[in-house]
């Protein structure tokens, strides 16, 4: 649920922004869908960080340090302080203000407003009534976010107190953020690459 991130790292295309939001709600392979090719592109892009993400030595160490009784939705507490790093840090990562970045992921939405499944449309209205993106600064929103999604997991857990563990967990969230997203984005570049080569070939 990072799509923070997940917008940041597709760039400044439709079909690769579009991608990266629709890369939650999109099930099976994108390649046999109706989508348009950019945005099928967007939403490999999507699947390729998260698995990139996971497979890092320094997330998979920080999982392992959350309580027991936590460690389970670890990769979603994760997605979630990693937007909040991105966020309260964006003006290393982007020329464009958060604030003027969100208002243009509403007007790419806008702009393919045809093409959404109707659980992004609820996303978005809930983004909406919350000020996402760019309050993904402040800590209680994390924590408000992290307990919506809570509720929504068909078994009982503990995201609902994440609060308790966020200040012992919040150095170890600083610190793989410093050592992961460079990491992300200069295997996003390569990829980015890579399938340009496989679009251009015969």
């Amino acid at each position: 649920m990072n799509f923070l991130a997940h917008l940041l790292l597709a760039g400044d295309d439709d079909g690769l922004l579009l991608g990266a939001m629709l890369g939650d709600f999109i099930h099976g392979n994108p390649e046999n869908s109706n989508l348009p090719a950019a945005t099928r592109r967007g939403v490999l892009l999507h699947r390729f960080i998260d698995q990139y993400i996971d497979s890092l030595q320094e997330v998979i160490q920080l999982r392992e340090q959350f309580p027991p009784a936590f460690r389970r939705y670890g990769g979603i507490i994760i997605d979630l302080a990693f937007d909040h790093e991105l966020a309260m840090r964006w003006d290393e990562f982007s020329a464009i203000p958060l604030s003027q970045f969100d208002r243009g992921v509403r007007d790419m939405l806008a702009r393919h407003a045809g093409e959404l499944p109707e659980e992004l449309k609820r996303f978005m209205r809930y983004a909406d009534q919350r000020g996402l993106f760019a309050r993904y600064r402040d800590e209680d929103e994390i924590l408000f976010s992290l307990k919506g999604i809570g509720t929504r997991l068909s078994r009982p857990n503990p995201l609902h107190k994440v609060g308790d563990i966020w200040e012992s967990m919040k150095p170890g969230f600083q610190r793989c953020f410093d050592q992961a997203f460079p990491r992300v984005q200069a295997a996003v570049t390569d990829w980015l690459a890579t399938a340009r080569v496989e679009t251009a070939g015969p």
